[in-house]
């Protein structure tokens, strides 16, 4: 793309991100429905269009899907909202793409580049991840998504599965909505289903939450339960030269028999099989550097993903762990503390 065509495509989505985006917490479904029920036949293809847009413009995705449900039912509002979606998350994807893309190619470098790499390595796994556990913000995450090397169709393919669940819900949550508002069948028809569509949305959005938790209390969870590409690491070198007592804390994940091979000076002794229960000692560090070292990386990642699902903020690994650590010569001490 000429860059002159993609200096104005770009200027122009901005203005328009600009103008809508302030206004954005004004728009009601009740205002949408109405617009959309009163341009008949049209009506649909209008709001596929209108959800594509505000895709694109980051409006309020819940509210459309809200509208969606109202207008057209459950099954028919489902479609129509995957429908817009789906192509406004194409669109932005795009956008991103080949408005941002050569520029993002030429300057990113050293952990973002890793973090680029990493998401590209995974691929629509990490789409699919992400998409199922919302640890990101829909509109912001189609224009993140455009800048790596990701294949479009599949991107598309696996968003629109990926977001069927979730679009399920919110469609019937404004159906429900809707029959509440015009008061058909009374409270004993709508109240059961309005808690129906509730705790459907709570499933929906915390049912991976609750795989991963339970694959890890019975101690199945996959090495790489979060893509291990995207785990960040620190080098040896590195977190040697930084860490200092009581700026961050580091969790020593090895059994007691693994204890053998020494400590890292002011490690705490923290191992896997007790993390769980110990996540309420460690909720002073919810915000505050967090390292993990472990003989190797396996353990490391399964307490990066419990840990990351609970809500910490700055976790890393350390590149190589005691292994790493020992071969490089790196002094070792024989006790650690314990939380």
């Amino acid at each position: 793309m000429k860059i002159r065509y993609r200096w104005t495509l770009g200027l122009l989505l901005g203005v328009g991100v600009l103008l809508v985006y302030p206004y954005r917490h004004q728009l009601s479904a009740q205002a949408l429905s109405e617009w959309v029920e009163g341009l008949g036949l049209l009506g649909p293809l209008a709001f596929v269009a209108l959800y594509a847009l505000g895709t694109l413009l980051f409006l309020p995705g819940a509210l459309l899907t809200l509208t969606g449900g109202a207008v057209f039912g459950l099954w028919t509002g489902t479609l129509y909202n995957l429908a817009g979606a789906t192509l406004g998350a194409g669109l932005s994807f795009l956008s991103a793409r080949y408005l941002l893309g050569p520029w993002v190619e030429a300057k990113v470098s050293g952990r973002l580049a890793q973090l680029k790499t990493g998401v590209e390595r995974e691929d629509w796994r990490f789409v699919a991840f992400v998409r199922l556990v919302p640890l990101f913000p829909f509109n912001l995450l189609n224009y993140a998504l455009g800048l790596t090397r990701i294949g479009f169709w599949r991107y598309l393919g696996v968003s629109f599965l990926t977001m069927a669940p979730g679009a399920t819900v919110y469609t019937y949550l404004g159906v429900v909505g809707k029959e509440a508002m015009a008061g058909e069948g009374g409270l004993a028809h709508w109240a059961p289903q309005g808690l129906l569509a509730l705790g459907l949305l709570v499933l929906v959005a915390y049912l991976p939450r609750l795989y991963f938790l339970n694959r890890s209390k019975k101690g199945t969870l996959p090495s790489a339960p979060l893509p291990a590409s995207l785990t960040p690491l620190i080098p040896l070198e590195e977190f040697r030269n930084r860490f200092q007592l009581g700026q961050a804390l580091l969790l020593d994940l090895r059994e007691t028999k693994d204890f053998l091979a020494g400590h890292i000076t002011d490690a705490t002794s923290l191992p896997l099989d007790q993390l769980q229960a110990a996540k309420n000692d460690l909720l002073p560090w919810k915000q505050r550097p967090v390292f993990l070292v472990c003989t190797t990386s396996v353990r490391s990642q399964k307490a990066f993903a419990q840990l990351s699902l609970a809500g910490f903020e700055q976790l890393a690994i350390l590149e190589g762990g005691m292994k790493g650590w020992v071969e490089a010569g790196f002094p070792t001490q024989d006790e650690t503390k314990t939380p």
